[in-house]
């Protein structure tokens, strides 16, 4: 064809297209790059990641440190990542079904196993039905846009989970941001959203960075009041939080008022990865017709599925496990308010040691290690500016012995770095 000639016989404008054009950009994006990294080390928030070199329990080896460590930051809240039977199951999942799928849901990626674990989801949340996806963010990323328009609005807390704030993001629903916990203001967001269609309620079941747990009689009673549905994530709660492990609506009572769950296997239940959504069949069917994190992600492999089926398991069988997180969440938030340390949150076993200065959190996390305590120090991005701290989190496999032994190096290491008189 002429043009095609004709560009052919056209000289590129000088430099165009040339080495040192792009060696140029990459030169600029590398200073953008280090003036970006050399900011975030001079506030002192770098977030390094120390190797462990061990299976993920209540004492695990780190690279460069010597013998046990006591870990007391793992989501591990009932000490199943290690446990005989789950990794058993995984295993053998492994053996029969295969390394993965190499393959989405609807194509030729769902197996009777994913289906078995849907259904035993669905019955321990005593709900319709359930939805897997290879992480809670997943789910939480593919669950507002695919059911909420224009037509709709969204009412979220203002510390939700990072997933849930991005999943908003993707919605074109009327998004309201209500204060944290704040009752009152979630009612006066509720009265402005009458006009829309459907009115969504979205809160954490646990905060994740405080160790609170939502007001759901409260949301509930206000959503009945102006027609809102309820949706809850309990990532930091499935497991062991109710009587039998369900979460934070089981322990307040209000399981038949939450419309909307979405929960993660990659904590309490097993710890290996995964998520899902938990709710009414027909949102289920919806979301496996229109969710893109769904449609465009591989299934979960087979040993994943196993683990977390095994977990799910032994947490029906008995609720024992769950049952011992309550006393031991106690003994080390009483020890450590005793000694003079500001402890967040009520009664879960996410307990933040409020420190403010992020140096402070890191150079005392850092101290701890040395003491053979695995804590790690949180701060901005991660939490608001000044409200730096250690959070430490407490698992059914701790003993009293390993509480006792981490409050008094958080004693030891507070009196060294002046957190402490």
């Amino acid at each position: 064809m002429w043009w095609c000639r004709h560009l052919l016989r056209t000289p590129l404008p000088p430099g165009l297209g040339s080495p040192s054009r792009a060696q140029s950009a990459l030169a600029q994006l590398q200073q953008v790059l280090e003036g970006e990294l050399e900011g975030i080390r001079g506030a002192g928030t770098w977030k390094g990641e120390r190797v462990i070199t061990s299976r993920q329990g209540p004492r695990i080896q780190v690279e460069g440190s010597r013998g046990d460590i006591l870990n007391f930051c793992a989501n591990n809240y009932l000490g199943l990542s290690s446990h005989p039977k789950v990794i058993r199951s995984g295993l053998e999942a492994l053996e029969k079904y295969g390394a993965g799928l190499s393959s989405v849901r609807f194509i030729c990626g769902t197996q009777n196993i994913h289906k078995d674990l849907e259904e035993k989801i669905a019955r321990f949340h005593q709900r319709e039905d359930t939805i897997l996806y290879a992480s809670c963010f997943d789910a939480n990323a593919g669950i507002f846009e695919a059911l909420l328009t224009p037509e709709d609005a969204i009412l979220s807390d203002e510390l939700n989970h990072a997933s849930i704030i991005d999943g908003i993001r993707l919605c074109k629903a009327n998004k309201y941001r209500y204060k944290h916990m704040d009752m009152q203001d979630l009612e006066a967001k509720l009265q402005d959203a009458q006009k829309y269609r459907l009115r969504m309620v979205a809160t954490d079941g646990a905060f994740s960075m405080d160790g609170d747990i939502a007001p759901l009689q409260e949301i509930c009673r206000l959503s009945q009041k102006y027609k809102a549905i309820v949706f809850v994530d309990e990532c930091h709660a499935t497991g062991f939080l109710g009587p039998n492990g369900r979460g934070t609506d089981e322990l307040l009572g209000v399981m038949d008022q939450v419309t909307i769950i979405n929960s993660t296997l990659g904590k309490a239940l097993g710890g290996a990865a995964g998520g899902y959504t938990t709710g009414p069949k027909a949102l289920i069917d919806l979301l496996r017709q229109r969710s893109r994190p769904y449609l465009f992600s591989n299934s979960l492999p087979p040993a994943v599925v196993g683990c977390a089926s095994k977990a799910l398991d032994l947490l029906m069988e008995s609720n024992a496990i769950a049952q011992s997180m309550a006393a031991k969440t106690a003994r080390f938030r009483s020890k450590m308010a005793a000694a003079g340390f500001t402890i967040s949150g009520n009664d879960h076993p996410i307990c933040p040691v409020m420190l403010g200065d992020a140096r402070l959190a890191s150079l005392m996390a850092d101290d701890m290690l040395k003491r053979g305590i695995y804590v790690i120090g949180f701060s901005y991005p991660v939490v608001p500016k000044g409200k730096a701290r250690i959070r430490v989190q407490i698992s059914a496999v701790h003993s009293d012995e390993d509480i006792d032994r981490c409050v008094e190096a958080f004693v030891e290491v507070g009196r060294k770095h002046g957190a402490l008189p």
